[in-house]
This record gives C-alpha cells, sequence and structure tokens, in this order.
C-alpha cells in the first residue's frame, strides 16, 4: 500500500508523462511560497500553465476537479504570483490548469481542465 506522499508523488509523475506528450514542458514540481503550493509549473508553447492535481479513489464525494474550491484557487493564485516575481520571463501569459486523477485498469483516467479558473 502507497502511503499519501508517495502516491502524490506517483500521481503528480503521471500526470507530468501524459502532459508532456500533450506538448508542454516541465519547469518545476511543488514550488512552494508561504502561502501554498503549485503542484507543477509548465510551458505550453508561450504560455506559463500553473497545473493543480487531484487525486480520487472514487467520485463518491464528487471529481477530483471539483475539490478545487475557492480558498485552494486563492492560494494557487497567490503562489503563481510570488513564482512569477521570483521567476520573470518571457511569457505571453499564464493560465490555471486542474488535472483530475482516478484509478482507472491500467494506470489513471486524467480529466484535465485548462483555465479552470482565473485570478479575479
Amino acid at each position: 500500500m502507497l502511503f499519501s506522499r508517495d502516491r502524490g508523488t506517483q500521481v503528480e509523475d503521471a500526470v507530468s508523462r501524459f502532459l508532456k506528450k500533450q506538448g508542454l514542458t516541465l519547469l518545476t514540481r511543488n514550488y512552494h511560497c508561504r502561502g501554498g503550493e503549485i503542484d507543477l509549473v509548465m510551458q505550453d508553447k508561450s504560455v506559463l500553465v500553473f497545473v493543480e492535481v487531484r487525486f480520487r479513489k472514487n467520485s463518491r464525494f464528487g471529481s477530483a476537479v471539483e475539490t478545487v474550491n475557492k480558498r485552494k484557487q486563492s492560494r494557487i493564485i497567490l503562489t503563481a504570483r510570488h513564482y512569477l516575481q521570483q521567476h520573470p520571463g518571457k511569457h505571453d501569459s499564464c493560465r490555471f490548469d486542474v488535472v483530475g486523477v482516478a484509478p482507472a485498469d491500467k494506470g489513471y483516467q486524467f480529466e484535465w481542465i485548462q483555465n479552470a479558473f482565473e485570478q479575479s
């Protein structure tokens, strides 16, 4: 049985591989600041993508994507602002994606929501 940290790492690895196959480039993982954490920071052409990865064994209490509430979104946005201050670059824009992950017969099933939310 995987402990939650091990499972989290395994799921993030799988999401990273999935998004790389979609043409994105991984810049960093688990970016921390005082306000929060961003699971994956990726590049999609000239767009900087902040990715929140959510895993659920089942959807009894809602899908993984539905668990990214306004409070969580605010923390991700705060952390993204910190990242942008620390890593100024040539990005035309940025977006916030959520990837919901559920177990499947062979590996995982992904629900990738691009532009899942915006900063207000």
